[in-house]
């Protein structure tokens, strides 16, 4: 059974139509003329009639939205982006970089664009193209209006090198990001602090050709090249040595 319009005239008509088989023939029978469709639309008896019906389903969940275009309905997830803008405000990243971008004049929100690189990062990772997809099936605050060139120039502000370059590391200058580590550690630190080991960061890298033998091995690969040997790199960072 089903509703379908037929013409007739100048008029459309909403007809409510039964399938039957006879023999080897399938049969439609018009169980009932509901009414013109310009009629019906005036009046909303289409989405009353659809409300109506929706009673009496235990599978079928009716969304009416009100518009003339028809019945909408989107579902979106909210869960990462609960706990982990707790754990932002908690840890105060977006004051510190309120600090950091109080003199700077980028016209869109660049806390929540650096947020939402970083929920990208905790959950699937990928490239900022993949982030400004992944995060239109999520409810997360503040991020309605940022497209791909706001995430991208968020980074580059992250990667800026400052006119402070004490204490900097032989393998690459100090930036924004830095300052903002720096920053985090400061304000939990206490008499007692001390920083011993940081794990700054890890990748993994596929030998080309004829390598890795005794060290790699065949796995999931980040640059979709499973059929290489891998490894994980890591670099960890104390007080007098790198390893």
């Amino acid at each position: 059974m089903f509703a379908r319009v037929k013409k007739s005239g100048h008029y459309e008509y909403l007809q409510i139509v039964e399938n039957r088989r006879e023999g080897k023939k399938t049969i439609q029978r018009v169980i009932a003329t509901i009414g013109r469709m310009d009629q019906l639309r005036a009046k909303g008896e289409i989405e009353s009639l659809a409300r109506s019906l929706s009673r009496f389903s235990e599978k079928v969940l009716m969304v009416l939205s009100g518009r003339s275009d028809g019945i909408h309905a989107e579902a979106k997830k909210i869960g990462p982006a609960l706990v982990f803008d707790r754990l932002w405000k908690e840890l105060e990243i977006k004051r510190i970089l309120g600090r950091l971008l109080s003199d700077r004049k980028f016209g869109f929100d660049v806390e929540r664009a650096i947020f939402l690189t970083v929920l990208h990062r905790l959950f699937v990772s990928g490239s900022d193209r993949s982030c400004d997809k992944w995060h239109r099936d999520y409810v997360i605050n503040g991020v309605d209006g940022l497209s791909l060139h706001h995430l991208y120039r968020a980074m580059t502000f992250l990667g800026e090198e400052i006119e402070d370059q004490k204490d900097r590391t032989p393998y690459s200058p100090r930036c924004a990001k830095d300052l903002i580590e720096e920053d985090m550690f400061t304000l939990r630190q206490d008499l007692f602090s001390g920083l011993d080991v940081v794990f700054f960061d890890t990748t993994s890298v596929y030998f080309e050709g004829a390598g890795g033998e005794t060290i790699g091995q065949r796995g999931h690969s980040k640059d979709h090249r499973p059929d290489l040997n891998q490894m994980v790199v890591g670099v960890i960072l104390d007080n007098e040595t790198v390893s």
